[in-house]
């Protein structure tokens, strides 16, 4: 009976979210109230531990998404990340088109969320790939995939952050993003070695005659690119330099990074008050209030007192959503640690010796499901948190991996029932089942490279 309460509760998620298209907030919230009553929980200790569990994810990471979410939307809206992907293009040149554009979406996805930054550089895309007359699929797949990747792995995204917080991990932020980063360079080789294989392709979808027939004219495409290019740099007003673009993201992931050396037993940075600065000041919730105030210097202009209100309005309102789903996995979280579920999976996963294949497999089959990676992210991390001694992994570096093993998963497909699946298709003109092909198989590709070097660093490391 036990597995089979679970299976009806992931069940449940999935065909709420996936069929249904419930809000996945109150599809969490109803799965550890289902949870509680199918397990026995007694009844005046439902609401309590729902409501703590809730509480505590959002105490210890609440704060620090809202920041990461407002410095992505200000870096959106006022061009730093045009400013960024220009500076990269500069130092790689346009020797390897592919390879810049997977690059150029990797550091994007940072700070911005991966459908957003596809959005923000389609333009910049297309000029390249007109100007080096390099297929437009094969840049568009080696962007997506570049944004995908980091949006996966590294925070401050949200479904990072929210999946090292519910593996305990939300002090060690550095940690997660150092070892995001060195994940994220095999997903995208592997997204970037995908997309050359469609480099005499042409688009299929509404819109590519038109598209195929500018190319036909190379001066006035080349004309008309860059047209489009002056009119996307237009409204953006005056654009950062490439110091100020970057300095929203790099200051607070170089603060946290050294707040966690500092930290280290060895005390690297003594215990005097360069310590207690590096611990304080590398605090996720530190860092990314200094970036928040550095993203601030972004916006220039006459009204900037009024922009920097309303920016801020919508990120909050664009965060809120994720907060809330964030916290519904606290509470759904915190449900499975009080039923027996997390007891018999331990010692049922740990004699199939799965280790970082069982969160993977896990987190790859809700986001094939249902569509979403922050979902599956939040959703995964709940479920394994209280297995990680069962299945060798807790440890520091143990959950650590874990969370990357859940994000490879978490990648592992986009297809129709993503939202991200449709802005690359619509965008890059492609047909649903050029689209398939494509973006959905570099998916795919992706996250079984990256579980495969996951697993390897688990045998190194663990």
């Amino acid at each position: 009976m036990t597995i089979i309460g679970l299976a009806i509760v992931i069940a449940f998620i999935v065909f709420s979210t996936a069929k249904l298209k419930w809000h996945p907030f109150l599809v969490l919230v109803l799965a550890a109230f289902l949870t509680a009553f199918f397990y026995g929980m007694p009844l005046p200790k439902i609401a309590d531990t729902v409501g703590t569990g809730f509480g505590g994810i959002l105490g210890s990471i609440g704060l620090v998404i809202v920041f990461g979410t407002i410095i992505g939307l200000v870096m959106e809206r006022t061009g730093a990340a045009v400013v960024m992907a220009e500076s990269v293009i500069k130092v790689l040149g346009e020797r390897f088109p592919t390879l810049t554009m997977s690059v150029i979406g990797a550091i994007v996805s940072i700070p911005v969320f991966c459908d957003s930054g596809y959005v923000i550089l389609n333009s910049l895309k297309e000029t390249l790939a007109k100007r080096l007359k390099v297929s437009s699929i094969a840049m568009s797949v080696a962007l997506a995939t570049g944004l995908y990747a980091t949006h996966n792995f590294v925070p401050p995204t949200p479904g990072p952050i929210a999946a090292a917080g519910n593996l305990g991990l939300a002090d060690n932020l550095g940690l997660v993003i150092v070892m995001g980063l060195v994940v994220s360079v095999p997903a995208c080789l592997a997204g970037w070695l995908w997309a050359n294989r469609f480099v005499h392709e042409q688009p299929q979808g509404e819109g590519a005659a038109g598209q195929a027939a500018e190319g036909a004219a190379p001066s006035a495409s080349g004309a008309g690119a860059e047209a489009a290019d002056a009119a996307d740099r237009a409204r953006y007003g005056q654009m950062p330099s490439p110091l100020m673009a970057f300095m929203p993201i790099v200051l607070p992931i170089a603060l946290i990074c050294i707040g966690s050396v500092a930290a280290f037993p060895s005390r690297p940075l003594g215990s005097g008050l360069l310590f207690t600065a590096a611990a304080f000041l590398g605090k996720p919730l530190c860092a990314l209030l200094i970036g928040f105030l550095f993203s601030l210097l972004l916006i220039r202009g006459e009204d900037r007192t009024e922009r920097i209100s309303a920016l801020i309005t919508q990120g909050l309102v664009l965060a809120a959503p994720i907060l809330l789903i964030t916290g519904a996995g606290g509470a759904f979280g915190a449900v499975i640690k009080e039923t027996p579920v997390g007891s018999y999976l331990g010692h049922t996963l740990s004699s199939l010796g799965l280790g970082v294949f069982m969160p993977f497999v896990v987190a790859a089959a809700l986001k094939t499901a249902q569509g979403s990676s922050t979902v599956s992210l939040v959703t995964t991390s709940t479920l394994v948190a209280p297995l990680m001694a069962s299945i060798g992994l807790d440890s520091e570096m143990g959950r650590l991996l874990c969370v990357m093993a859940i994000g490879a998963g978490a990648m592992t497909v986009s297809h129709a029932n993503d939202s991200y699946f449709w802005v690359v298709t619509q965008f890059s003109r492609m047909s649903v089942a050029q689209a398939l092909r494509a973006q959905t198989a570099a998916t795919a590709v992706q996250g079984i490279v990256a579980i495969l070097f996951i697993w390897l660093l688990s045998l190194v490391l663990l």
